[in-house]
């Protein structure tokens, strides 16, 4: 063989010799479990927020207290004696209050209402007549509170009412004292629920009436009533 082919073959064998040197420099080592673990952790980490915690919610301002009040209450109204014998049937009755809650104890109120009942099964469908009564009063209400937005009321109040006919209409029935004011004394039981919204409250309550006016004009009567309402308050 020549010796410049040798040459040639030798800078070649050479030159592959240190190609592959740079090769086998180039690759990176093996990963160990340690590395791995570590790259995962790392990992874990960016997918955390770096924001700060947001704050816990903040609780519901608590229900207002001492101020003027609205009550609205829907509900029946019934009657004990003769003159529930003559309706047979309980009157529907609305009823509003309004008053100062002076303490979270002590409400004071005037009142208003209106129920409408008939002379129903005891007269022919030609001769019912109906009978609005119209009725106010004022008295005071104690409230004893369970927790802050739940509590149990007892209320007394006086006042009068007239049955809004025509003259002589319930004197045919024995009732002629009903077409004048007359005197009433009640007394009411009930619960509260105070809602999220720290004015309004939600109740339901019932109770009973003296309703003098009411009584049979031949005597031997006991002129009593009761009431089951549904009540909405608003606080100022």
């Amino acid at each position: 063989m020549r010796p410049a082919r040798i040459a040639v073959l030798a800078c070649l064998a050479f030159g592959l010799g240190l190609a592959r040197a740079a090769a086998a420099d180039d690759e990176p080592p093996p990963i160990t479990t340690e590395q791995a673990q570590a790259a995962i952790s790392a990992a874990d980490t960016k997918e955390q927020s770096t924001l700060p915690t947001a704050p816990a919610e903040a609780p519901p301002p608590p229900p207002h207290r001492k101020g003027f009040v609205l009550e609205q209450s829907l509900g029946a109204l019934g009657f004990v004696g003769r003159f529930g014998g003559t309706t047979g049937h309980p009157a529907l009755l609305l009823q509003t209050q309004l008053g100062y809650e002076l303490f979270d104890w002590l409400y004071v109120f005037g009142q208003g209402n209106l129920a409408f009942t008939d002379t129903g099964d005891s007269v022919g469908a030609t001769q019912n007549r109906p009978i609005p009564l119209l009725g106010f009063g004022g008295g005071a209400r104690f409230t004893f509170h369970f927790t802050p937005r739940v509590a149990m009321f007892v209320e007394g109040s006086v006042g009068g009412d007239v049955a809004y006919v025509k003259p002589g209409v319930l004197a045919n029935f024995g009732f002629s004292k009903a077409e004048s004011l007359g005197f009433n004394a009640g007394g009411r039981v009930g619960l509260e629920w105070y809602q999220v919204d720290r004015h309004i409250a939600l109740g339901a309550s019932g109770g009973v009436l003296y309703v003098a006016n009411l009584a049979y004009d031949a005597g031997g009567d006991l002129p009593l009533g009761w009431n089951a309402t549904a009540d909405l308050r608003y606080t100022f």
